[in-house]
């Protein structure tokens, strides 16, 4: 056994296939799928159960003797509980996807041996020692997804429009700001020697760059760190200039800070803060409270404990929902992203956003500003240029906030379900703007999967400093790669997508919002009508555009056939 195995593998009956010997291969008891409401039930047969390394979690049937296979990557495993009585153990595997799966073993010490080599291999210290490492598509890479999306692409879709602005490389060897990319969007006006002065006034280094230009009104979103004012108010000319050199004249702008105003004074006494009123004149502060950490993730661990109770009457399942808070949470997100939204659509104002490091919150806001505003961000390559912008190359640190999910039992203050609630809230809008997406649900679900689990090297890491220095690009796939492939678009594909260049307003009223029954309960009960009935619909359209292209070809036949009559006709 080697510490790079990565997957585990339950197959009902031995598997004779070579596998690379990087792979474990634990021989024990053979299973029977036995699948109930709220878990995956393998029971005790009569042969030999084979766990082997494979890919992210899916089932599969073999095509020479209808076997059922289960594929789970170790790193989706989040906890594991084991049970006795009297010779038979069991073994629980919790995963980060939300998935219980029980093992039922004949034999306390085979199951003992089992379980740990389990834990083990689930709980890898060294990133470098993850599947993506040792994952080798069987795909052809039709497209390199780690160039698909870079900032200079990006620039260059707004560059006839934005003059004003520059692509500045002062960060270039991360050295200004551990936690930004490379290359930066800035105003035109402040030279490199000034974001360097800018930088050390911002919590980590995060000086405000462009987020959002909106090609409506010129107006921008920029996000940054937390101003470092201190008990003694201190100030920095250079950052006053530079969020100044955003405003047109006579124009007022809006700071929207993520924190609620006790928390951003309770900051100063650590030598954070906010801006001062008397150093920004042309700006009005904002503090909306969105929760970050231990909160969010509280928050997950009850609801995720709530949707798994099959035994609650329907009053105690609204009262755990409810005190769960996470539709709450969806609502204060999506409250300020509509806000930061009417501030630049209505209003005519730039805004500049921030929390406390701006690696959280802030990228929720920003990102869902742009679903509402940028048409582009609501496409499928709009959507993924979305989260490498706001997300990995402004980095949130997925490494720290995805390491455990809902039933982990060591919890870290770092763990948090940012990006899911991020995802929640896009699923909100979808769902009250049906043709307005090209992407589906299913998309937003695999996006879930892979931040907490994957054979891809997009999601490792904290930043693109620590990227580099894993050199991804070059020992891992990006996950874009896979996706961007025609065959798995389709499944991706909203099939009632319509393109709209309209700003779409979600209500955030309590009423518009729901549970994301594809997430939280989609391993509690069958989607199998569901499934159905979207196929159905799927059948339907695609029916419709076949008669809608033959109305179209008999009208071009017609107008012909009119139009030769008429020249007939004439003398």
């Amino acid at each position: 056994m080697t510490w790079g195995d990565q997957a585990l593998f339950i197959q009902r009956t031995p598997c004779c296939a070579e596998v690379p010997a990087w792979w474990v291969q634990l021989h024990a008891f053979s299973v029977q799928g036995l699948f109930g409401k709220n878990s995956e039930q393998l029971t005790n047969s009569s042969s030999g159960l084979e766990l082997e390394g494979s890919v992210r979690g899916r089932r599969v049937e073999s095509p020479t003797d209808n076997t059922e296979e289960l594929w789970l990557l170790h790193s989706n495993i989040d906890a594991i509980d084991k049970r006795f009585v009297g010779p038979l153990g069991t073994i629980i595997i919790k995963c980060k996807d939300f998935r219980i799966i029980q093992l039922d073993i004949p034999g306390m010490e085979e199951c003992l041996n089992i379980a740990s080599s389990i834990e083990a291999l689930s709980t890898l210290d060294s990133i470098t020692l993850m599947y993506p490492f040792f994952y080798r598509p069987m795909f052809e890479v039709i497209e390199d997804g780690w160039h698909s999306f870079l900032p200079e692409q990006e620039f260059e879709l707004y560059s006839s429009t934005i003059s004003e602005w520059r692509l500045s490389y002062v960060n270039k060897e991360f050295s200004v700001c551990p936690s930004y990319p490379p290359a930066v969007i800035v105003p035109k006006a402040i030279d490199d020697d000034a974001l360097r002065k800018v930088a050390t006034f911002r919590h980590g280094g995060r000086f405000p760059v462009l987020s959002y230009y909106h090609k409506k009104n010129g107006m921008v979103i920029m996000r940054s760190g937390q101003p470092l004012t201190g008990t003694n108010g201190r100030r920095c000319k250079e950052d006053e200039k530079l969020i100044n050199a955003t405003l047109r004249a006579g124009k007022r702008g809006y700071i929207i800070d993520t924190r609620p105003l006790n928390i951003a004074q309770q900051a100063r006494a650590k030598g954070g803060g906010f801006e001062q009123e008397a150093h920004y004149p042309q700006w009005r502060r904002i503090h909306k409270s969105i929760d970050r950490y231990h909160i969010l993730q509280e928050s997950l661990i009850k609801l995720v404990e709530s949707c798994n109770d099959q035994t609650q009457n329907m009053d105690r399942w609204l009262s755990k929902l409810e005190a769960s808070n996470w539709l709450t949470h969806i609502k204060e997100i999506l409250t300020t992203a509509c806000l930061a939204a009417q501030c630049l659509d209505r209003e005519g104002a730039s805004i500049l956003i921030h929390g406390t490091e701006g690696t959280d919150s802030t990228l929720q806001v920003t990102s869902l500003a742009q679903i509402i505003l940028e048409p582009r961000s609501r496409t499928i390559r709009g959507f993924e240029a979305l989260i490498e912008r706001e997300w990995l190359q402004a980095g949130h640190p997925f490494q720290q906030r995805c390491a455990q999910s809902a039933y982990c039992n060591s919890k870290q203050k770092w763990e948090s379900p940012v990006f899911l609630l991020f995802l929640d809230c896009v699923w909100q809008i979808l769902r009250q703007f049906p043709c307005s997406f090209e992407f589906n649900e299913n998309f937003l679900i695999m996006l879930f999967e892979h931040a907490y689990a994957s054979q891809f090297g997009t999601f490792l890491g904290n930043n693109e400093s620590e990227r580099c220095k894993l050199k991804l690009q070059q020992k891992t796939m990006s996950l874009w790669s896979w996706v961007n492939r025609p065959s798995e678009l389709s499944k991706f594909t909203n099939p009632l997508f319509e393109a709209n260049n309209l700003v779409i307003w979600p209500s955030v009223a309590p009423q518009s919002l729901q549970l994301w029954e594809g997430i939280f309960l989609r391993w509690n009960r069958s989607s199998k009508y569901l499934d159905e009935a979207y196929e159905e619909m799927v059948n339907i359209i695609e029916y419709n555009k076949e008669l809608q292209a033959k109305v179209n070809l008999l009208r071009r036949q017609l107008a012909e056939l009119e139009t030769e009559d008429g020249v007939q006709e004439s003398p």
